[in-house]
């Protein structure tokens, strides 16, 4: 039983990635709270060795020449008895010492066989909730490393009901809710996809970690995995604007004078670009040049609408005249374009025909 114990604890380091010294802790205690419950005393004491691959339980009492609590106090004839009784019994009295003293301890070794199943499986079930708690703790860690990045994922499994879905992130098993999944995309079992980790809970309660699919961070991991000009820093992402499934803006400059920062991007032939755009469930992106003259940011912000002039009327605010035909277009279906436009600039913006 001690050999197949301790493979289980070595299974447990290796394969949940839980520290041995941690579970061994949990079992004494598991194993003391059982034996106090089975024998109504507190001085019990578990002492379990590794190396030895050995499991030994003591129940502790003082020597005192009257006994006033028995749970706690024994005497010197009680020893005698009890001794006898057991090597009577054919049970082997082991005691850790042999002082007789009164005002000593007297501590022997009981025989966990004895105990009722009911004690055991409260130790069991102290023991699995030791192993739980472990998982979440190196899960929780795990996580915090991954805050605020990209994880990839597979589905595997669609709650048909809440449209939730459940994803093996590497790390756990992980819940997509459905109002973090892109507007009208379908997830299907086994489908690969990218999501943000916003948050991580080291409580014992709730879910572990809440991941999204409309952040727009996403959408700056997805370009920064895609464009090696992102990753080296040659290129860098000055402001997203994000409508989750309908269009995103991202706005981008170049640190080097030689590298366009709009074609790094979009790719030849758009190759880096469709990759986001497929990943994002076919959702528009726009990319932006930034530039330093708020005039001309707001210009290119507003694309794919073509803009006449750009004049500021106050601080942060600032009148666009577009063509007639071009009216539409700037201010976008419901607004939208002119509303991201505003976002990814910070300014108040105010579209007329000329």
């Amino acid at each position: 039983m001690n050999k197949e114990f301790f493979e289980a604890l070595d299974a447990l380091e290796r394969e949940r990635h839980i520290p041995k010294a941690y579970m061994i802790e949990k079992v004494e205690a598991a194993l003391a709270t059982a034996c106090k419950r089975e024998l109504g005393s507190s001085n019990i004491t578990v002492v379990i060795d590794p190396e030895k691959q050995d499991m030994k339980v003591y129940r502790k009492y003082t020597i005192v020449a009257e006994v006033e609590d028995p749970t706690t106090e024994i005497t010197k004839e009680q020893i005698e008895e009890l001794e006898a009784k057991q090597k009577a019994a054919g049970i082997k009295h082991k005691v850790r010492s042999r002082r007789r003293s009164i005002g000593s301890d007297y501590e022997y070794e009981l025989h966990t066989k004895d105990f009722r199943r009911l004690s055991a499986q409260n130790a069991k079930q102290v023991i699995i909730q030791g192993i739980r708690e472990a998982e979440r703790s190196y899960q929780a860690r795990e996580y915090e490393d991954k805050k605020g990045e990209m994880i990839s994922a597979i589905v595997t499994a669609v709650d048909p009901s809440t449209g939730n879905v459940t994803v093996d992130t590497g790390i756990s098993q992980a819940t997509l809710l459905k109002s973090e999944q892109i507007p009208g995309e379908s997830l299907h079992y086994n489908d690969r996809i990218k999501v943000f980790a916003t948050q991580v809970n080291t409580e014992a309660r709730g879910p572990l970690v809440s991941l999204t699919r409309v952040h727009p961070t996403l959408v700056k991991r997805l370009f920064e995995a895609e464009v090696p000009e992102i990753s080296e820093g040659t290129v860098a992402i000055k402001n997203i604007s994000r409508e989750a499934g309908s269009r995103t803006k991202i706005a981008v400059y170049s640190r080097d004078p030689e590298v366009d920062a709009v074609g790094s991007c979009i790719g030849n032939k758009g190759s880096r670009i469709g990759v986001v755009v497929n990943e994002l469930n076919g959702e528009k992106i726009d990319v932006i040049p930034y530039s330093d003259d708020i005039c001309e940011y707001i210009k290119a912000s507003l694309s794919p609408a073509t803009v006449k002039s750009v004049e500021l009327v106050g601080e942060r605010q600032a009148r666009v005249l577009v063509s007639p035909d071009q009216l539409s277009l700037a201010i976008g279906k419901m607004g939208q374009n002119a509303r991201l436009a505003a976002r990814l600039t910070g300014c108040k913006i105010d579209i007329k025909s000329e």
